[in-house]
């Protein structure tokens, strides 16, 4: 993957960090600024629907996060699956992944082009990384933020699932994978199993959880428990938890904390409660503050990547690199 050196992972990656400035500044919402442009999401592909029918939707996406500051940002294919694909009539699924890590890449290669013509002698340092979402996200029923796939889904039907797209997006041109919205150990174990296959040897990642409570991922199980599986695959080289309220994410790094000592990341949503049956997002209930008020404890308390998941935008971006630049100096 685009990132390997002859660095172990975890050396590589930290230098990658340390070249940021001592954090790094992951993106925000895709499918709200798909929206915002037009796309009809309404779908059981959910954004990965812009793959077929408005890529340039997706680049232009990607570079507006570029412009507010991300050092990494994620391809649309979170709910892009070859099984999904194929239900809806899609035979190009395998292109598809491939399309998905190709339009960051691009749009990559669109801003340091930009930058160096106008004159700017620094480039930020920009990983891709090729979102895999959990089984659920195929779903398209909201059971990844439940965790409860049946007792008919076990281990071993995970790893089938999932094998073949981790394939293809390791050899895409990423830099990373990132294993988004995991909601239970169960596929967690699955995922760390994968990449601890001979094929796999190359391949970087980071496990980021999901979480309702502030204490458990959304399955019930423990966020330690969940974590520690991560912390116990070489291939991983970051732990963390994305689309889960802000309030929540001090205590969870906390907790994140006292099993691993890989760099720590989070990516909250904005605040809202996703209703996976009306495919709605409501008010959230508790005492949410302004997203960016919680950044610098997130970060003093030891996350080192920071950015937004669902209803973030590039403004909440450039508010997250504004804040954390001014703090640095």
């Amino acid at each position: 993957m685009g990132l390997i050196s002859d660095e172990l992972p975890s050396t590589s990656f930290a230098n990658f960090i340390r070249n940021c400035g001592g954090w790094a500044i992951i993106d925000g919402g895709l499918a709200t600024e798909l929206e915002k442009r037009g796309a009809d999401l309404n779908d059981p592909l959910w954004s990965a629907k812009c793959l077929v029918e408005s890529p340039e939707l997706i680049t232009s996406v990607h570079l507006d996060y570029l412009e507010a500051g991300a050092n990494i940002i994620i391809s649309a294919s979170y709910q892009a699956t070859l099984q999904g694909f194929e239900e809806q009539g899609i035979s190009e699924g395998e292109s598809l992944l491939r399309k998905s890590v190709k339009l960051a890449c691009d749009a990559r290669d669109v801003y340091y082009d930009k930058r160096a013509s106008s004159g700017s002698l620094k480039l930020q340092p920009v990983l891709v990384a090729a979102s895999i979402g959990s089984y659920g996200a195929y779903l398209a029923d909201g059971s990844e933020y439940r965790g409860d796939y049946g007792d008919g889904i076990g281990l071993n039907d995970l790893k089938e699932f999932h094998r073949r797209r981790v394939q293809i997006l390791a050899d895409s041109g990423a830099d990373l994978i990132a294993f988004e919205t995991i909601p239970n150990k169960l596929e967690a174990e699955a995922y760390a199993e994968l990449l601890n296959e001979e094929e796999m040897k190359d391949v970087l990642a980071w496990f980021s959880f999901t979480s309702g409570d502030g204490v458990n991922v959304v399955s019930g199980e423990s966020i330690e428990e969940c974590a520690s599986v991560a912390d116990s695959c070489d291939r991983v080289v970051g732990i963390g938890i994305n689309c889960a309220p802000p309030r929540f994410v001090e205590g969870l790094i906390r907790s994140i904390k006292t099993v691993t000592k890989k760099p720590i990341l989070v990516y909250p949503n904005s605040g809202e409660t996703y209703n996976g049956q009306t495919k709605q997002w409501m008010e959230s209930t508790g005492d949410d503050l302004d997203f960016v008020s919680y950044v610098e404890k997130w970060h003093e308390v030891g996350a080192t990547m920071i950015g937004g998941c669902c209803r973030t935008t590039p403004t909440t971006i450039r508010a997250i690199s504004k804040l954390l630049s001014s703090s640095q100096n």
